[in-house]
């Protein structure tokens, strides 16, 4: 059973944390979201993975290596010149066309569950089937329109609530048949969402919308990923969390491997404190707080809703709610509130918000 994962966007939506880093590798509970796709794959059987790359791929091969320690074999396929989502799988045929395969987009956090998928899409003898979730706003997302067997007969793009056929939004996830190489172009840019499978609905090829119910999100925007975060953090949705569960005051904190938690630190919330980070004297954490490797949060800082990046410093008095902060960013003593979606990429001795008004 073969995979493949595609991780060769440029992640422009998570402008400026993908200035540096790769969009599969932007952390969701400390761990690369790529890496937690990965782990539901092998969940479900799935050990023989491919993942195209074009931005920043020397990270990425560098963190999966050949997915040995992942327990999975990974091949890595470059391209130079970018050509589409399908074109990508388009470019990997000779690893994938042997038997019924699966594609998973690199930014998506899900715990659906995948065999139940592929079973519904064998079960209805559909060439290509799309997981499709409910969405209470279609405006963001592709959507598909089926008929009461499941089978898609349109597609909306991101339409207006009040026009929109349906609220099913594709989630990224597609299980398809070998056959379907034969209905792509030899070269050139082509997608699945505006060629690929309209031009198979049109011929009446059997493509399958199948819905799923359990958690989905993608966290190709700023807002969407320190979602996805938080929601990791409070239990929505199965993946794991690198850290040692435990409770103070009834507030529920897992601690990474050396991480220190001063005992005259307040929480009032949920939070995960990384891999040797420390968190001071008299910081409040609020909330939901993910705090990555090897940060240093001083005494008296208050964290509302926030996400900090591994390598971080925020120092002495500082207060930031509601925010992302980069991997190595300076967050300087005593800052004003800080009240933004996201905050600039850093480097190192640079804060990377700025101060709300």
């Amino acid at each position: 059973m073969k995979a493949m994962v595609l991780a060769a966007g440029v992640g422009s939506r998570l402008d400026p944390l993908t200035s540096r880093v790769p969009k599969p590798l932007v952390p969701i509970t400390n761990v690369p979201v790529m890496e937690h796709i990965i782990n539901l794959l092998k969940k479900h059987g799935y050990k023989d993975l491919i993942a195209n790359l074009h931005y920043l791929p020397d990270q990425l091969i560098e963190h999966f290596g050949d997915g040995k320690r992942f327990g999975i074999d990974l091949q890595f396929r470059k391209e130079e010149v970018l050509s589409g989502d399908a074109g990508g799988v388009r470019a990997c045929k000779d690893f994938l066309k042997d038997d019924t395969f699966i594609i998973m987009m690199g930014d998506l956090l899900t715990d659906c569950d995948l065999t139940a998928l592929v079973e519904e899409h064998k079960r209805k003898g559909a060439l290509a089937s799309i997981a499709v979730k409910q969405v209470p706003d279609v405006e963001q997302f592709g959507v598909v329109v089926t008929d009461e067997n499941g089978f898609i007969k349109g597609f909306q793009e991101k339409p207006k609530q009040a026009e929109a056929l349906s609220n099913l939004a594709s989630t990224g996830i597609y299980i398809l048949e070998p056959e379907i190489f034969s209905h792509m172009p030899d070269d050139g840019v082509y997608g699945f969402g505006r060629q690929l499978f309209p031009e198979l609905v049109a011929k009446g090829a059997p493509v399958l919308g199948i819905e799923f119910k359990t958690y989905w999100s993608d966290v190709g925007t700023i807002a969407q990923y320190r979602q996805s975060n938080f929601d990791a953090l409070n239990g929505l949705v199965d993946v794991e969390i690198p850290a040692k569960k435990t409770t103070r005051n009834d507030n529920l904190a897992y601690l990474g491997e050396h991480a220190d938690l001063h005992e005259d630190a307040e929480l009032d919330g949920k939070i995960l404190l990384g891999n040797r980070s420390r968190v001071g004297k008299g910081t409040r954490l609020i909330g939901s707080v993910v705090i990555g490797d090897d940060c240093v949060i001083e005494d008296d800082v208050v964290l509302n809703n926030v996400l900090i990046w591994s390598g971080s410093h925020v120092k002495r008095g500082a207060r930031i709610e509601n925010s992302i902060v980069g991997d190595s960013a300076v967050i300087p003593q005593q800052s004003k509130h800080f009240e933004v979606t996201a905050m600039a990429q850093p480097s190192p001795q640079l804060m990377c918000a700025k101060p709300a008004v």
